[in-house]
């Protein structure tokens, strides 16, 4: 489930007290909220997504996973008619393979792979291609704990070494941009892209449909879009057809 077979515009739904929340540059009590994730879920889904991007924003900050019931209620939503990816809280192999036993599609490891990389190889002995490791920059250093903690490795360094123990994709954000509607860091994303063959997943900072082409041509394989599908300042339709134009 890790290979994207085209470019993908993934939208994000990203929960905080069992709300779609939205946040700014990374920070808590920053984010706007946007109602409830079934419901985003299932209107994404009826725009054309072929997967969601879940994230416990709770769980991030806090190491466990806060928003469990609000994820499990859209993964028995929508579950069996899209793709899902989840991250947030997860620290264990254990609750991983809980959660893609569950109905999710790829887990996402952040803090969890930087305080032990051989959970990466751990989990995907078990369910080959499921794990992607979300490495989260701020001013070009990885972060973890909510973005709060800075680990000293380079992204794209970081993104080689996880391959190598079995990574499926990487996700790889920049917090620095993120959630501000003011643009994307193309060569960050492809400083990372040229350091691994698996899939590298784009976010933060989109803007406008040129910035998904843009991400695409830097060598993407899928992008993740929050606050500015959720403002409208482009539907999800009219950036994957700009996408697949692109082509």
């Amino acid at each position: 489930m890790s290979q994207f077979p085209s470019f993908e515009v993934i939208p994000a739904v990203d929960v905080q007290d069992g709300e779609v929340v939205q946040l700014v540059g990374g920070e808590r009590g920053t984010g706007k909220r946007y109602g409830d994730p079934v419901e985003a879920a299932e209107r994404w889904i009826e725009a054309g997504a072929s997967t969601l991007h879940l994230v416990d924003l709770d769980g991030a900050f806090e190491g466990d996973r806060v928003n469990a019931a609000a994820i499990e209620a859209v993964v028995g939503a929508v579950g069996e008619s899209t793709a899902l990816q989840l991250g947030g809280g997860i620290r264990t192999a254990e609750g991983a393979r809980d959660l893609l036993e569950a109905g999710i599609d790829r887990v996402i490891l952040g803090t969890a792979a930087v305080d032990d990389p051989d959970i990466v190889a751990d989990i995907d002995d078990t369910h080959p291609g499921s794990v992607v490791v979300s490495l989260d920059a701020k001013e070009g250093e990885v972060v973890v704990s909510g973005w709060t903690e800075g680990t000293g490795l380079d992204p794209a360094e970081a993104a080689a070494r996880y391959e190598a123990l079995g990574a499926g994709a990487i996700l790889f954000t920049n917090v620095d941009v993120e959630g501000q509607l003011e643009g994307i860091n193309r060569e960050a994303v492809a400083a990372v892209v040229d350091a691994v063959d698996i899939p590298v997943i784009a976010s933060g900072g989109v803007a406008s449909v040129d910035d998904v082409v843009a991400l695409q041509q830097a060598g993407a394989a899928a992008v993740v879009v929050g606050t500015a599908l959720y403002e409208r300042r482009f539907t999800l339709r009219e950036a994957q057809a700009a996408a697949d134009d692109d082509v």
